[in-house]
């Protein structure tokens, strides 16, 4: 009997077969069906043990290893539901398409120009990266390790709306500081200031590639996901930043794209156009590059992060211990 479009095939139940089994399952399902369900042991049931440990004639699997196994798959794991005393029933969604702006097509309405690709009214605009913990917490971690004398000035380029700048009210010991957030979307930055309408706050429309004269030093440099943006001269920009826009004591924290955006979900990996599988190779020489420029200068690195990988860079006596 043939299932029509979008069914749900009978769900499989597994017990003791081992991950490589369920793994081809789940592919030969979802080749020819949108969803796929199985029925597996409860997680909760194997608290403590590792994948693949028994307990009893079952296998454990906790439930991180199966949302890894969605995300391989490029599916969306439904909420678990219950089916029985020792199993959970899990649906496989087969994710949609990526994001507009990952293959470099307009993400804002046709008329707009392209600096509002990634404007107020664009498909980016969707994204709130503070309120997904794979974002959050290394963020957090990364400014733990940032020092800020008082009057300190911050400077973060490809600012949008200021995401990445409420984060620092959230902080334990931050002295009062003044920010400038540079743009080139007009919309995102009016949804800047309206967000932080303060005179600590100023915000400037201008490319990347040149910066405006009179910017001055700053005790903290923050870019995230921007510097890899088509058209912006990411190692030029680096120069100019170490040369003329930093303080003798100061800190970088870059945000290197390390995901995707799929249909509602974020997606580990990077992925180089043309290609169809992640590719972490270009990433890796980025920040080779960095790092050795920054070391070059006087800088000490940290890198973290998981969708983004931060790489923040210390001279002088800017930052402290995270924990």
């Amino acid at each position: 009997m043939s299932l029509s479009p979008g069914a749900v095939p009978l769900p499989r139940r597994f017990g003791d077969e081992p991950l490589i089994d369920i793994l081809r399952h789940l592919k030969e399902g979802l080749s020819g069906a949108e969803r796929v369900c199985i029925e597996v042991p409860d997680p909760d049931l194997g608290r403590g043990r590792y994948p693949g440990e028994r307990m009893g004639g079952l296998l454990h699997r906790p439930l991180r290893s199966w949302c890894d196994l969605a995300e391989g798959l490029s599916c969306r794991l439904l909420t678990p539901r219950a089916v029985d005393a020792t199993h959970v029933s899990l649906t496989f969604e087969a994710l949609g398409a990526e994001a507009s702006w990952h293959a470099g097509g307009a993400s804002a309405p046709e008329a707009s120009p392209v600096e509002e690709r990634y404007g107020a009214d664009s498909a980016f605009a969707r994204v709130r990266k503070l309120e997904d913990a794979g974002f959050l917490l290394p963020w957090l971690e990364a400014l733990g390790r940032v020092s800020l004398p008082e009057g300190a000035r911050v400077l973060d380029l490809g600012v949008n709306r200021g995401d990445e700048l409420a984060a620092f009210a959230w902080l334990d010991r931050v002295p009062d500081v003044t920010f400038v957030g540079v743009d080139h979307s007009a919309s995102a930055l009016a949804e800047a200031r309206a967000r932080f309408p303060d005179a600590r706050h100023r915000f400037i429309a201008a490319d990347l590639n040149a910066l405006p004269e009179g910017l001055g030093r700053f005790h903290l440099v923050i870019s995230v996901g921007t510097l890899q943006s088509p058209g912006v001269d990411d190692h030029a920009l680096l120069r100019k930043l170490v040369q003329e826009h930093l303080a003798p004591q100061a800190t970088l924290v870059l945000g290197f794209p390390n995901s995707r955006f799929r249909d509602g979900e974020v997606v580990y990996g990077a992925r180089v156009r043309n290609l169809r599988e992640p590719d972490l190779s270009l990433l890796v020489k980025d920040l080779s590059f960095y790092r050795r420029y920054l070391h070059q200068h006087g800088f000490r690195t940290f890198l973290g992060g998981k969708y983004d990988l931060l790489l923040t860079a210390v001279r002088g006596g800017a930052a402290q211990s995270s924990d």
